[in-house]
């Protein structure tokens, strides 16, 4: 009962984090973790378990989404899923004992690129579009990223749509949880196929995590500073990652 009660309590938290502001992975991995599931396991669940959430976000910002040269929504789509098999690829060939050793360093990454991510696009050149090949490389990259784990994955995405030129907040978190939930499809089926799904948790996450993402898209349209909440959620992932660190 205290699993399920944990699973739900984290499901929802990690879905309108995601909405908001990103960094719901840094709830939900930990959260599976702790109620037993092994790490990759885990990783893999917590991917699935985040596409509700994209999608009932995706779907609460449809009237804002853009996107333009010098990728159109096409170009972006198809690297973002390509990139997304890479990386799943690159988790189905990494043992155990390898990722839980990668854990503590990926969440930190991940901590770290969320938190610092703001401080990084403020000192962009806006609307000035990167070459076509370097937004192309940038948006791949971080895509085999997604695929092989999800923390800070909005963060870079958002980054890389800034690369793009895109300068409309909306418009960019709404092609985020797009290409977010894409990237989980396509992992996701990599993923089943091996047997790396949690079925019975990832149930009650995906749940709580569709609720929360649909509730943190709505709170988000009305939110003009949410320098706070990702301060909050920047703590969240280096205690998460202190903790990994402890236990390897």
């Amino acid at each position: 009962m205290f699993d399920t009660a944990l699973l739900i309590f984290a499901g929802l938290a990690a879905g309108m984090l995601n909405a908001i502001a990103g960094g719901g992975t840094f709830i939900s991995f930990p959260a599976l973790v702790w109620v037993g599931v092994p790490p990759v396991m885990a990783n893999a669940t917590a991917t699935l378990t985040a596409l509700p959430g994209y999608l009932s976000s995706a779907w609460a910002y449809r009237h804002d989404m853009e996107t333009q040269d010098p990728l159109p929504i096409a170009m972006v789509l198809f690297l973002a899923a390509i990139g997304g098999l890479a990386g799943a690829g690159l988790l189905l060939i990494t043992t155990q004992e390898t990722f839980s050793a990668l854990v503590p360093w990926l969440l930190l990454l991940g901590t770290l690129v969320f938190g610092l991510g703001p401080f990084a696009m403020k000192h962009m050149r806006t609307g000035t579009k990167a070459p076509k090949p370097v937004a192309a490389a940038v948006l791949l990259a971080v895509s085999i990223y997604g695929g092989y784990f999800n923390g800070g994955l909005g963060i870079m995405l958002l980054a890389a749509f800034g690369l793009m030129g895109l300068t409309n907040l909306h418009g960019m978190n709404g092609l985020k949880n797009l290409v977010s939930a894409l990237l989980s499809v396509v992992s996701v089926a990599a993923y089943t196929v091996a047997g790396l799904i949690a079925w019975d948790a990832a149930l009650v996450l995906a749940l709580a995590q569709l609720c929360g993402g649909y509730i943190g898209a709505r709170l988000a349209l009305k939110i003009t500073d949410t320098g706070l909440l990702r301060m909050f959620i920047t703590v969240i992932g280096l205690v998460m990652a202190g903790i990994f660190f402890v236990r390897t």
